[in-house]
């Protein structure tokens, strides 16, 4: 018992440390060496990200409950109702520092020319200016339902916002009176006529009128309410194979919408009772009910950072993606990377050589094919052109279109109605398995021979995420490595997996397993006496059999490194399991979101960048890509990053042995070290030189 009461502690539930991780998001809202402006994105990221999470991860649990599954989190063995409880718990408590975050914010940005108002601070002139608006520009436009036997309780959509009051008849009886308060064709920041740079939120001049939509009855409460619907949908489970899969992920959208509610958010205090029926209407436990005092949506935020885009001492310096020194302007790509290994380093360096590659490639006579792997793209995807003007050319073009991307699957559907109408041979991902490798292939004849250019990346083709997410992207003539990329792609045409590799690690049969292979190649050493070494920088570590061989790496003496952005199910420092396991999270200006498998030191060392983090999900449930890095200056590049982002003493917090998350104190006599700022000025420094 002992022995299993100690084996646990090493161990984080996966929902906590999450939670933990947007706990460092806010933190950033909260930080006041962060320039005003760029705190407003915190919070706003904050709130975005809390709601995902509750409409995906809140969402399966749930759904586990409903269903009577006695499922247990594989590593703490918490049940969905215990998990769900401590998720509660938690996000009530980072509900009020967020409350409190906002408020310092909105005071903040007073002295700098914009507040949000009240009814109590206006003026009657001002109140009289409101008033018109309201019944000029909003009134006509609002449908207001009073809930009664005539007319049922009606559909709150997912995540917009709602006006609701009790009201009272003439005869004493109460009744509900619901309004909708998202309207595209109303401005949410409403100016306030005679006081430049002072605004209401729509939904406050809603609420506050709201006895003059209902003018029958007597308010007795009214608050704003805002829903977050479940939307975990499993598209296998439900796939019927009669149907066009493209249109089915379509109609899946649409029934995601309707999908049961897993919170409910209220502006105001209102009566148990009140807040029981609106449960009740709504099948949702009185727990997952939430009073905010920070508006219900603050995506308004961003508009604020609009209005003050005048003052740029409320934002990051400005910094642009340079161009890369690895590339000479004015000869051919292809060429350039037949000599030698080219690597980019998002978004420092810019997408542009690997757009000027496909470009390239869809007007080079001797290109036969061009393969890739389609997971999020562009709302304008410049990658999508090259691909259509490659087929247009007479390119066999074939892409894989992952419809199943969550939250993109709109776009992903329209990207792949344009590519099939310009002739590119469209796949739409396998049974069982999403496709969230990052691979390109683009393949020629010359002079009698095949030749391969292999693009293998950390992160998606998207050329603005290129300017916000920490990515890598590495090109390569390497055969080997393009004849594994052919087979890769040869298995997705036939709606298969790839069962052996040997250069390339190959999900889910051929990544997990080579993994713990290296793991155990390091323990070995250890064991032997020797150095041995393991750096790994990730999102998200959940996979139980890869933590698992990671303590027993710890525990044979292994030394071993992680940059973990987001979920770490493994607590370090624990003596006697992972004390030789140290764990930093960067979380900063840039999302980091590349991922680099180090096994080993020195010469011997094997470096990989990929698309996989390990969480079960990647290793052993989607297609997924590591290549192997084998240039001696990148493999130095690769390095010098990981080495950097360890001594990182300003974004970077420590996962101590206590399973909390502190920041890295800079010590006496160091410099401080922002590594994305180190990263960027080195970029440009790089880029002068060339």
């Amino acid at each position: 018992m002992e022995k299993e009461k100690a084996k646990k502690q090493v161990f984080m539930n996966r929902e906590l440390s999450w939670l933990k991780f947007n706990e460092r998001v806010l933190e950033e809202a909260e930080d006041e060496r962060v320039p005003l402006c760029e705190r407003l994105s915190f919070a706003s990221i904050y709130q975005s990200n809390l709601d995902e999470f509750f409409m995906v991860r809140v969402g399966s649990l749930q759904d586990q409950m409903l269903l009577g599954k006695k499922i247990r989190d594989n590593k703490t063995h918490m049940t969905s109702a215990e998990q769900i409880r401590e998720i509660l718990k938690k996000v009530r408590e980072l509900s009020g520092r967020r409350d409190r975050a906002y408020n310092t914010l909105m005071e903040k940005l007073e002295p700098c020319g914009v507040r949000l108002t009240d009814f109590g601070r206006l003026s009657e002139e001002e109140k009289d200016s409101l008033s018109r608006f309201f019944q000029m520009e909003i009134a006509p436009l609002i449908s207001p339902t009073v809930v009664g036997k005539r007319q049922p309780f009606p559909f709150l959509r997912n995540k917009e916002i709602y006006a609701v009051a009790v009201l009272e008849t003439k005869n004493k009886k109460e009744r509900l009176g619901i309004i909708p308060c998202t309207n595209t064709m109303v401005e949410r920041l409403i100016p306030v006529r005679g006081q430049e740079g002072c605004y209401m939120l729509a939904e406050e001049l809603i609420l506050h009128y709201i006895p003059r939509v209902f003018d029958g009855y007597q308010i007795k409460a009214k608050s704003l309410i805002r829903v977050t619907r479940n939307a975990d949908i499993d598209a296998d489970a439900l796939y019927d194979e009669d149907l066009d899969y493209r249109e089915f992920m379509a109609d899946l959208i649409k029934r995601r919408k309707k999908l049961s509610p897993v919170r409910l958010e209220l502006s105001r205090e209102m009566d148990g009772d009140v807040v029981e029926t609106l449960c009740k209407y709504l099948d949702l436990d009185s727990t997952h009910v939430f009073r905010s005092q920070a508006p219900l949506d603050l995506s308004f935020l961003f508009q604020i950072q609009d209005i003050l885009r005048k003052n740029p001492e409320l934002f990051f310096e400005k910094r642009v993606p340079q161009k890369s020194p690895a590339f000479q302007e004015g000869r051919s790509l292809i060429e350039q990377i037949k000599e030698e290994d080219k690597m980019l380093s998002y978004p420092y360096e810019s997408i542009r050589p690997f757009l000027r590659l496909l470009s390239e490639a869809a007007e080079d006579e001797n290109v036969i094919s061009i393969k890739m792997t389609l997971y999020r793209l562009a709302k304008q995807s410049k990658v999508v052109e090259a691909l259509i003007e490659a087929a247009e050319n007479g390119k066999e073009v074939v892409v894989l279109v992952e419809l199943r991307a969550r939250f993109d699957e709109e776009n992903n559907i329209e990207w792949s109605r344009r590519l099939e109408a310009a002739g590119c041979q469209v796949i739409y991902g396998l049974e069982g398995y999403k496709v969230h490798s990052k691979l390109c292939l683009i393949t020629r004849k010359a002079e009698g021979r095949v030749e391969y250019i292999t693009q293998i990346g950390t992160g998606n083709y998207n050329e603005k995420t290129s300017r916000l997410y920490t990515d890598l992207s590495l090109m390569t003539a390497n055969v080997d490595i393009g004849l594994e990329a052919s087979a890769v792609f040869q298995a997705l045409s036939k709606g298969e997996v790839v069962e052996k590799s040997d250069k390339l690690l190959v999900a889910p049969k051929c990544l997990q397993n080579r993994v713990l292979d290296m793991i155990d190649g390091e323990i070995s050493r250890a064991q032997n006496g020797e150095e041995a070494y393991i750096g790994l920088k990730l999102n998200s570590l959940t996979d139980k059999k890869i933590i698992d061989k990671l303590i027993e790496a710890s525990c044979a003496g292994v030394k071993i490194d992680m940059i973990i952005r987001g979920i770490a199910c493994l607590i370090p420092g624990v003596e006697g399991s992972t004390e030789n396991i140290r764990i930093i999270s960067i979380v900063g200006r840039f999302l980091e979101h590349s991922r680099i498998y180090i096994f080993g030191r020195g010469q011997r060392a094997k470096y990989y960048i990929a698309s996989a983090d390990f969480m079960t999900r990647n290793t052993v449930r989607r297609v997924e890509v590591a290549a192997p890095v084998l240039q001696e200056d990148l493999k130095e590049r690769l390095q010098s990053i990981f080495d950097t982002m360890l001594r990182d003493n300003q974004k970077a917090r420590e996962a101590c042995s206590d399973g909390e998350y502190r920041h890295v104190a800079q010590k006496e006599g160091e410099e401080p070290l922002n590594a994305q700022e180190y990263f960027y000025q080195e970029a440009y420094e790089k880029a002068g030189k060339a």
